[in-house]
């Protein structure tokens, strides 16, 4: 799930979620906005049983992917490409 929310200026917080558990192990958020490299923006479990990490953006269009322990690539369920 990705939630969006206006910061001062022109940029947005894009906030990248995932289960607490699924899939096992670290997972980063990775594309265009970080040059794909892997625990750069890696997310932190929660109390509420999710996964989350915040990246604040300029407007454009962004690819991105999650990338879990082992090499496993996943998808986000709203898709893999924002357009801020």
């Amino acid at each position: 799930m990705i939630k969006r929310s206006r910061l001062f200026g022109n940029k947005t917080r894009v906030t990248f979620c995932l289960p607490a558990d699924e899939p096992p192990g670290t997972v980063s958020v990775v594309g265009d906005f970080n040059d794909w490299r892997p625990g750069t923006h890696e997310l932190q479990v929660r109390r509420n049983g999710t996964r989350t990490v915040s990246v604040p953006l300029d407007p454009g269009h962004y690819k991105f992917r999650y990338l879990a322990t082992d090499g496993v690539w996943l998808d986000d369920p709203d898709g893999s490409e924002l357009h801020l």
